[in-house]
């Protein structure tokens, strides 16, 4: 892949998506990367830092070998959430992260500073996006707040979604993008991340939808590429109508690591697991999102 910054700019454009899928283990890299280019499409490899100590990821050096053994040209790599505070609350160096990643050649990179005040996020995003930028990558970082990897059970859904509790304040978004330097935004319009703790991470994720007037009014407000984290599990036409309206990448995490685990498990195979992410990431590209063919738009 070429360019990670103009591939999403053109998938914002045309109203298409790039989606990115989180790899908790590393046997997940290359069946999820046959899978893209056997459907024509367009993806992106990424891992967070909670991958590598909530699960088996790793780490930046063993995911980007990993990615390096299958790479293709329609698929990227991305350093998913860093965060500056953890779902934790621990301080975390998120610096020291974010440039391991950008001299190991991740072709974009997240800090998200999400848990600080909006003027401390700015500063944080600042000066990441000036180091990403420096290595001629783009950076994505995250205003407001997609609630699911924290600690204990999340709050009732209904109530959060009418009371738009976490959502990502229209005039907050406006500034935060003129100030950081952000070349792409995580909001928060009802999506959530998938649980990370305990038995929860193994139930099915609440099908959660979008306040896409929320969304036209961020799209507005910002006028760059909108990323929607916690995509698994959204509602497929709010999804749709969303991708529409801006929402330009969309992180899938919960859809393809269950599929893995669960098969893995069930026949003790690395394999099994393998063949059931393969299967699961082509229905998400070809049924879910529909962008099946799409390589020569976005390429």
């Amino acid at each position: 892949m070429s360019g990670a910054a103009a591939i999403v700019r053109r998938a914002f454009e045309q109203g298409l998506v790039v989606p990115a899928f989180n790899v908790p283990y590393l046997p997940m890299v290359e069946p999820v990367v046959r899978a893209v280019a056997d459907c024509d499409s367009v993806g992106l490899i990424e891992t967070a830092r909670l991958e590598w100590y909530k699960f088996e990821g790793q780490g930046l050096g063993p995911v980007k070998a990993e990615f390096d053994t299958w790479a293709r040209p329609e698929v990227g790599l991305h350093l998913d959430h860093v965060p500056v505070l953890d779902e934790d609350d621990q301080r975390v160096d998120y610096r020291a992260i974010i440039a391991e990643a950008l001299a190991l050649g991740y072709g974009s990179v997240m800090v998200d500073g999400s848990r600080l005040s909006l003027d401390e996020n700015i500063q944080v995003t600042r000066e990441v996006a000036d180091l990403a930028h420096a290595a001629g990558v783009p950076c994505e970082a995250e205003l407001g707040a997609v609630l699911g990897h924290e600690a204990g059970p999340p709050p009732p859904y209904e109530e959060m979604f009418a009371s738009g509790r976490g959502f990502t304040r229209v005039d907050d978004a406006r500034r935060f993008v003129a100030e950081s330097g952000c070349d792409w935004l995580s909001v928060a319009i009802g999506n959530i991340h998938g649980a990370i703790s305990g038995a929860l991470r193994d139930q099915k994720k609440v099908e959660a939808r979008l306040n896409l007037d929320h969304l036209d009014a961020l799209r507005e407000a910002t006028g760059v590429p909108l990323v929607l984290h916690g995509g698994s599990g959204v509602q497929r036409e709010y999804v749709l109508e969303g991708i529409k309206r801006g929402i330009a990448k969309v992180n899938i995490g919960t859809e393809i690591r269950q599929a893995y685990e669960q098969a893995w498990r069930a026949q003790n195979s690395i394999e099994a697991g393998q063949e059931a992410t393969y299967t699961r990431t082509c229905w998400v590209i070809r049924d879910y999102f529909g962008i099946e063919g799409t390589r020569h738009k976005l390429l």
